[in-house]
């Protein structure tokens, strides 16, 4: 086992296809592949499985990785402090709902710790993916919400999957609404109240169930409903039809500006928002200062 086939396997791990893998390390795919299944045979573990879909981290191989992740963060450190090398470029890859709070956290991440080079990822996403990107590492972490009616069906995917849920914090909810909506004015508002304005929630393609809605309240019907994909659309939606969602209430107008605001919703439903990570792999050290900001972000 040499440095060289470990900082292999995080390339694949971290591109999901050898292929991609192969051009960032610029070299060839049959050169890659022999050398990451060299070192399956030696270790005697499957690291990858391998589909007609693609590739993807075995059970075995997800702990593997972490080791190998742990090993090569050692060796770079020996490197810079011993021989002046130049820093590697960090990595870090997050999959959440559409919280503003975890793109503050981002950013104040990468204003923070990041280098002269860096590769992050920020994935605003659909429910069921940010499992899977976390349960195949594509992620090393996810941002979702559990509460007394989707939470059967999220914890048993995540059982399943091996990964934990870690809380953040227990909110009301509260709706987002324009500034210049007649409701901004209201101290607290009521399920009637909102029969009148338009709906708006994220769309969870293939998997749209209700216990996959990031919005609580996904089974209370609507006269008026629309679906969107990002939160630029969304909150544009709010200001230009007078729309509504369902959410946390925390808003960073650093970010989203004064135009939208948070509402009380007078509602007995609680709404525990958590990051979720694989139970055996340990966080990187930007994974932990991610974790690190989430808590300031949401604290403010």
């Amino acid at each position: 086992m040499t440095l060289q086939q470990l900082k292999y396997v995080i390339e694949v791990a971290n591109r999901g296809s050898i292929n991609e893998a192969a051009k960032r390390l610029f070299i060839s795919q049959p050169s890659l592949s022999n050398a990451i299944r060299d070192l399956e045979e030696e270790m005697q573990i499957t690291i990858f499985d391998r589909s007609n879909r693609g590739i993807s981290l075995s059970k075995e191989g997800v702990e593997f990785l972490s080791y190998a992740r742990q090993v090569i963060e050692q060796a770079e450190l020996l490197e810079n402090r011993y021989l002046d090398a130049k820093p590697a470029p960090q990595h870090f890859s997050v999959s959440t709902q559409h919280y503003a709070f975890a793109v503050n956290a981002f950013v104040n991440l990468v204003q923070q710790y990041g280098q002269e080079e860096y590769e992050l990822a920020l994935r605003e996403t659909k429910t069921y993916e940010i499992i899977e990107d976390v349960k195949s590492l594509r992620s090393e972490i996810g941002i979702l919400y559990l509460n007394e009616f989707n939470g059967k069906v999220i914890n048993k995917l995540l059982k399943a999957a091996n990964l934990q849920f870690n809380s953040l914090l227990t909110a009301k909810p509260h709706i987002f609404i324009s500034i210049q909506n007649p409701l901004a004015s209201q101290p607290i508002v009521t399920i009637d109240q909102l029969q009148q304005y338009p709906y708006l929630s994220f769309d969870q393609g293939e998997y749209n169930s209700f216990h996959f809605s990031e919005e609580i309240l996904s089974t209370m019907s609507h006269k008026k409903s629309i679906r969107v994909n990002d939160r630029a659309t969304l909150f544009n939606l709010l200001i230009g039809l007078k729309g509504y969602t369902i959410s946390t209430g925390v808003l960073s107008a650093d970010l989203n500006g004064n135009e939208i605001i948070p509402v009380p919703l007078d509602s007995e439903e609680t709404i525990n928002v958590g990051w979720i990570s694989h139970k055996n792999v340990s966080l990187s050290k930007l994974g932990a200062a991610y974790v690190q900001e989430l808590m300031l972000a949401i604290s403010k």
